[in-house]
């Protein structure tokens, strides 16, 4: 485990595979419970063991990184992901995998960094489009629901009661995350890439989608607005891709830095 300082602030960050051949490819985690260890095991071991350098990083407030009050856009995670890579001495163009939110940062940082960023794969994220602002509408009604129940039901304590420490700790995590920072209304302000910004993301970018997600339409908005784009649809699979086509996932992934 380290942890490294960047903008000011210190950031958990894992790394597997070897450092000087190969591609390079940074984890891009989901939002609130998620953290780098969704990858560890799932992708980023096993991408190593296939001569991939992998860098795993917890997003701002997430995991073990430090949980500033503010600062929650996704354009300021892609700046957190870029300063990592400085202080990890990264200077050739690396490849992005974002999971569902995950996505929106690592493509903000393809669009805002073009030349650090070699290539981009969305595992279920809608960035742009009629699909990213469903996405986001609920995803804000979601967490505003829980961060009310958090904070009112005081359900870390009532977890700790009944002895589910662990538990009661992930609880109390995502309280300060929702009630004590700017997360929420960083959301609403403005997550999203434009369909224009799309269309001048140059780099290659693989989009894969669970046929039953509720963002399967992302893939239609990828295939009509970035030029040079390729999209996977797993039939029978909803938001969870990453946990129920793992070998999948990795077979394509590999495939595509071969193309890519």
């Amino acid at each position: 485990m380290a942890h490294i300082p960047a903008r000011g602030l210190k950031f958990h960050v894992q790394q597997l595979g070897p450092e000087n051949t190969g591609p390079t490819v940074v984890f891009v985690h989901g939002l609130v419970m998620d953290n780098l260890s969704s990858f560890y095991y799932t992708l980023a071991a096993p991408l190593a063991r296939n001569g991939v350098r992998t860098i795993l990083f917890d997003l701002r407030g997430h995991g073990l990184s430090a949980r500033p009050e503010t600062g929650y856009t996704p354009q300021e995670s892609a700046l957190d992901l870029i300063a990592i890579l400085d202080e990890l001495g990264v200077e050739e163009p690396v490849y992005l995998l974002g999971n569902s939110y995950g996505g929106i940062v690592a493509m903000h940082a393809a669009l805002k960094v073009a030349e650090r960023v070699a290539g981009v794969v969305l595992v279920e994220a809608a960035c742009a489009g009629e699909s990213g602002e469903e996405w986001v509408e609920d995803i804000v009604n979601t967490l505003s629901v829980a961060a009310l129940g958090l904070e009112f039901d005081r359900t870390g304590e009532q977890l700790i009661k009944l002895g589910q420490r662990k538990v009661a700790k992930l609880a109390n995590n995502a309280d300060a995350l929702l009630n004590k920072t700017s997360l929420i209304d960083d959301l609403v302000s403005g997550a999203l890439l434009s369909e224009s910004d799309l269309s001048q993301i140059q780099c290659p970018v693989l989009g894969v989608f669970g046929a039953e997600s509720e963002l399967v339409g992302a893939a239609k908005d990828l295939d009509r607005l970035v030029p040079n784009c390729e999209t996977h649809v797993i039939p029978g699979l909803g938001h969870t891709v990453l946990r129920e086509a793992t070998g999948e996932l990795i077979d394509r992934v590999l495939a595509w830095l071969e193309r890519a």
